[in-house]
């Protein structure tokens, strides 16, 4: 970094004065933060429970099972895709024992004060090793849930106001969507694909991309042990079979009702479906799979640029953030420092001649700032955002910019700020560079003002 950039940096750290905002991240007497094991509390209760097609005949057993980054413990990513490949063996022949499949979905907390009422926006990232017939490395499916009105433990007075799903490259945004109710959460329900690619004329869901449930739980519960088929309805389509279930462990209370296990190397064979996506099989056959959450912070530092990115990541695509913090370990290390830091973010793919396939890493993803465009209708793949956050160029629905509620206009197109993020509203505004919602302003992060910035904050035990 040039002595011109630090001193940039240095200046902008001094004297961006932070925009004060009525009802939004102001100093309050009152203001007040949840402890870290409230946090994990939510993301616990809320966590999805996700009704999932498997395509797993003729030697792809168990490669639609979720799965944990460093599945097989060599610390590498860029293997992942070639190293799935070998899941089938794992799940018949019983090897690679060593290998811990860990089905994970990684988390995220963002905690604010807006008005003197409590709000959490609770990020979920489903983790899959590889993608359209392994073809692909890394799919970023991801879940956002916003909440209004929180008092410090879930399940008492808060309201689920909306919730986006990505559907490949969009972001769909419903409001009145259906949750799996249980006394230790209530579990938003979706549906996933399995990772085959298109395999048909007509346009089939595919590639592991995320549907809301337009079952009512009273229904799934209704018919989960029964010999009917299992299949439920999906958003913009109509049912789809069913082949997995996946549970959040952590909330003991579905688990119990699901009758849900772990993948472990004695239970690998009886807990893959085996059998290919067309294949219709009765409720009480689907397969029952526990996972765990961790922390999207953890995947941070392997982006950064004096830590070991090469081995996961190339230089083709980069992410600039200014950190006001450094970001830190469950005990508080330091595994990022704080200042203006470049985190590489092209995926790796050892497996590949060219050693990619193009696709990028959290860093670079919009919805990880929570400045993507709302879609409602998931019918059609735009793959189209146009909103322009990072540009400068979207507006909330007060009209300002992200660089307007940081106060640092000069970050436009230049890097991001640690703390920039668009909470919306869950009404799907369709004007050009405009979205229905807000961009957190000041210095809404801090404790002093009832916030909490969980991007870059690691709260789960890593269970090495």
């Amino acid at each position: 970094m040039s002595k011109v950039v630090r001193g940039l940096v240095a200046v902008l750290l001094l004297v961006a004065a932070p925009l004060a905002v009525p009802g939004v991240g102001g100093a309050s007497a009152a203001a007040w933060t949840l402890t870290a094991a409230q946090r994990q509390a939510y993301l616990s209760h809320y966590a999805p429970v996700i009704f999932k097609r498997g395509d797993e005949s003729s030697g792809r057993e168990g490669t639609d099972w979720l799965s944990n980054y460093d599945f097989d413990r060599d610390g590498n990513f860029s293997n992942n895709r070639v190293n799935w490949r070998e899941v089938n063996r794992y799940t018949l022949a019983g090897a690679h024992p060593d290998w811990r499949i860990r089905p994970t979905l990684y988390t995220a907390l963002i905690e604010y004060t807006s008005g003197g009422t409590k709000d959490l926006v609770l990020i979920y990232h489903v983790y899959n090793a590889a993608d359209k017939d392994f073809k692909d490395i890394h799919d970023w499916e991801r879940v956002e849930i916003v909440l209004h009105g929180v008092t410090g433990d879930p399940g008492i007075g808060e309201t689920p106001v909306y919730a986006t799903i990505t559907d490949h490259k969009d972001h769909v945004m419903r409001r009145g969507v259906n949750f799996m109710t249980a006394p230790t959460g209530k579990h938003l329900m979706l549906w996933q694909a399995d990772g085959s690619d298109l395999d048909s004329v007509t346009v089939n869901r595919h590639g592991h991309e995320l549907r809301f449930v337009t079952d009512s739980w009273a229904t799934v519960a209704s018919r989960i042990e029964g010999t009917g088929t299992a299949e439920v309805d999906i958003n913009n389509d109509s049912d789809k079979n069913v082949h997995y279930v996946f549970v959040p462990e952590r909330s003991t209370g579905a688990v119990a009702a699901l009758r849900a296990g772990a993948v472990t190397p004695a239970a690998a064979h009886d807990l893959a479906s085996k059998v290919d996506d067309d294949t219709e099989v009765p409720w009480r056959a689907t397969k029952r799979v526990t996972y765990e959450l961790q922390d999207l912070a953890d995947i941070v530092p392997t982006h950064w640029q004096h830590a070991a990115w090469a081995t996961h990541w190339l230089s083709d695509e980069s992410s600039d953030v200014l950190l006001e913090s450094p970001v830190t370990s469950e005990s508080g290390a330091v595994e990022v420092t704080a200042g203006l830091q470049r985190f590489y973010t092209a995926s790796r793919d050892s497996g590949r001649s060219d050693l990619t396939d193009g696709r990028e890493g959290i860093l670079s993803k919009s919805w990880f700032y929570g400045a993507y465009s709302g879609e409602e209708n998931a019918d059609t793949i735009s793959g189209s955002d146009d909103f322009g956050g990072y540009q400068g160029l979207g507006l909330d629905s007060q009209g300002r910019s992200r660089g307007a509620a940081s106060g640092d206009p000069a970050s436009h197109g230049a890097y991001w700020r640690q703390h920039d993020f668009f909470v919306h509203t869950g009404v799907v505004d369709t004007a050009e560079r405009r979205e229905a919602g807000t961009w957190l302003t000041g210095q809404w992060y801090t404790a002093a003002n009832g916030g909490f910035d969980g991007r870059w904050v690691q709260l789960f035990d890593d269970r090495p």
